[in-house]
């Protein structure tokens, strides 16, 4: 059984959508966060080691951090196509999308969104929203989505991004029109429906 522990409307709402794309049968914690506002707190009932979300449960695992979880569920569930397989020329490039969001989009966007995007060594090492905003626009130019003619996990990511920083991402048409395109999944509509308890 998949335990996923969700705090509504934060980075675990993400796979919730990417469990429903799946159809995975799974349980929903909700569990407590700190919120940015100063509201909320840590669960202790949280198996997070830093009582955060997303953490998923599965047979005695735990698995945490939004890409690990994408890249342990698609791997889990192989035949929903929502990640290139081990031997896919595009797993490459699969894996390198999420490395790189991991690794540069959210310290980026996350120093924009603090305002602290001036220091030299930040901007040396992750460079800037410039260059995020190049890149993803580059993959998007011509293709619906960001490996190509198929929705993958990698879209969810990107899509979270820009439902939740819509600055995050390139300003444009072409990007509004992939965000309304992925937003208007099936599977989206079911994650968000479940995206708080009740």
């Amino acid at each position: 059984m998949l335990t996923l522990f969700h705090a509504p409307q934060s980075r675990s709402s993400r796979i919730v959508w990417l469990l429903e794309e799946l159809g995975a049968k799974y349980d929903i914690v909700y569990t407590s966060i700190p919120r940015m506002d100063g509201s909320g707190a840590a669960d202790p009932a949280n198996p997070h080691p830093d009582r955060k979300v997303p953490a998923l449960q599965h047979d005695g695992a735990l698995v945490t951090e939004s890409i690990a979880i994408m890249l342990y569920l698609t791997d889990l569930y192989p035949e929903a196509g929502l990640a290139p397989r081990v031997g896919d020329p595009r797993r490459g490039a699969y894996l390198t999308w999420l490395a790189w969001y991991a690794g540069v989009v959210e310290p980026v966007v996350t120093l924009e969104f603090a305002k602290v995007t001036d220091n030299p060594a930040l901007v040396h090492t992750f460079r800037g929203l410039a260059e995020v905003h190049a890149r993803v626009a580059s993959a998007l130019a011509e293709s619906d989505y960001i490996l190509g003619g198929e929705f993958t996990a990698a879209d969810i990511l990107f899509t979270s991004l820009g439902q939740w920083f819509r600055p995050g991402l390139p300003e444009g048409q072409r990007i509004d029109d992939y965000l309304a395109r992925c937003a208007a999944r099936p599977a989206a509509a079911r994650a968000m429906a479940k995206d708080r308890p009740g």
